[in-house]
């Protein structure tokens, strides 16, 4: 005997977000974007401090083949008389263009004329040469001025252990005139800085200028003199005025020491130990930092 067939209503129901929890979704995703965002631009901003500890070693390597070569460090500044102007008049050939050859950069050695100096028109082409190994990748400003004709640099020598204008009698290892051997620095190498990060001003007269556009001192570290970090088009008070040292980098600037090692130096370092860092023969023994 068959059995009657019985036919079933199938009822389908969709189901939805409600508003609600759309909302607490979304809340979620923010509050995770949150989170993750500062992780992001931390881990950028260490590939950037890396990269540019990278161009500090170049430099360092750099000058010290020149030494190699030469067998003195290059002079600060090659001008004929100082103390040195901030200014555009004079010889005023910078520590950088000295190097070039050690930084694969021998044809715009060549041909920048020595003699004409840092500002004259035969030297304009390469005044306008941007360098990348010159600039640290965290440095916010432009690599030129307005109308591109000087190309900056964000990295500088040091002349003084304190503020002083640039000339023939500072205790640093790269001044005016200067021709420093190893023997000449008595605190050791290892004990006195040779270069570290500045941050440009908007007049700056770029890295082939042999003012405070490529040589600082230990003044100050990290902690600018005149404007601030965001104003960085704040222009210094006067042409004698050098300024210290200065980077993009929160807490610390990279530096290299005579000696070639590379390190970041605290911005908190004490102003005493800072001094003996710029002064090559103090005759100090060099606390630790």
């Amino acid at each position: 005997m068959t059995r009657p067939v019985r036919s079933h209503a199938v009822s389908k129901s969709e189901k939805a977000f409600t508003l609600v929890e759309l909302l607490v979704v979304i809340a979620i995703i923010g509050v995770l974007v949150a989170l993750l965002l500062p992780a992001v631009q931390a881990a950028r901003e260490a590939a950037r401090r890396t990269s540019c500890l990278n161009n500090i070693s170049q430099l360092a390597l750099a000058t010290h083949n020149y030494e190699f070569g030469v067998e003195h460090l290059p002079a600060g500044v090659i001008n004929p008389t100082g103390p040195i102007r901030s200014e555009p008049d004079g010889q005023h050939v910078s520590w950088i263009v000295q190097i070039l050859p050690y930084m694969e950069m021998r044809t715009a050695y060549e041909l920048f004329d020595m003699k004409a100096g840092a500002y004259a028109p035969v030297n304009a082409p390469i005044r306008a040469v941007s360098v990348s190994l010159l600039m640290c990748p965290s440095f916010p400003g432009n690599e030129k001025n307005e109308d591109e004709t000087v190309a900056f640099g964000t990295y500088a020598g040091c002349h003084d252990g304190s503020e002083t204008p640039i000339n023939s009698d500072n205790n640093g290892v790269l001044f005016l005139n200067s021709n420093i051997r190893y023997s000449d620095i008595l605190d050791g190498s290892s004990q006195t800085l040779l270069l570290g990060e500045m941050w440009p001003f908007e007049s700056s007269l770029g890295w082939v200028s042999g003012t405070r556009a490529t040589l600082r001192n230990t003044s100050k570290i990290g902690k600018l003199t005149w404007g601030q970090r965001k104003d960085q088009q704040a222009d210094p008070p006067g042409p004698l005025e050098v300024g210290g040292f200065d980077s993009a980098h929160p807490g610390i600037v990279n530096t290299a020491l005579a000696d070639g090692s590379c390190r970041a130096l605290n911005v908190d370092t004490d102003a005493k130990v800072l001094e003996q860092l710029g002064n090559r023969a103090d005759g100090v023994l060099q606390k630790e930092y």
